[in-house]
């Protein structure tokens, strides 16, 4: 296995263990949310997904990605995968759980799965792509523009 392999492989073992702490995050919110206030699935959703969004992308930002990019650009980058994901899994989420009457913690698993999935992709090659170990190349005092 060649270097840059190996790199990507614990690249990818980073985010798996950083989104299963947010996805704890996201659980342990939303179920105290949802047993506690009696409020309906998305609200209860959403602020689970807020609170596990902002813990994932700081974690990886500086763990798995260490990019030394603009933040405030790379939120708004991230920002911009939320702004569709965020309507579409919560529409969704409610029509599957007050429609059909699907498990709130069922349809909270498959929405954080599509999450995991494609927000993985989204950072890999968007939001960090470019400026993937940036800040370990600032770290060593080389200029992160030479790779």
């Amino acid at each position: 296995m060649t270097k840059e392999k190996k790199k990507e492989l614990l690249r990818a073992a980073k985010f798996v263990g950083f989104s299963i702490s947010a996805g704890v995050i996201e659980i342990v919110s939303f179920t105290l949310l949802n047993e506690l206030t009696g409020w309906s699935y998305w609200p209860c959703y959403l602020i689970a997904l807020v609170l596990s969004v902002l813990w994932n992308f700081t974690l990886n930002r500086k763990f798995t990605f260490r990019s030394a990019a603009n933040v405030p650009v790379a939120m708004l980058k991230v920002l911009a995968y939320y702004a569709v994901f965020t309507p579409l899994s919560t529409l969704l989420g409610n029509w599957l759980t007050g429609t059909l009457g699907w498990n709130e913690y069922l349809v909270t698993a498959i929405n954080m799965v599509l999450n995991f999935v494609t927000e993985f992709l989204y950072q890999r090659f968007f939001v960090f792509g470019k400026s993937i170990d940036t800040a370990v190349r600032r770290e060593e005092g080389q200029d992160p523009a030479e790779k």
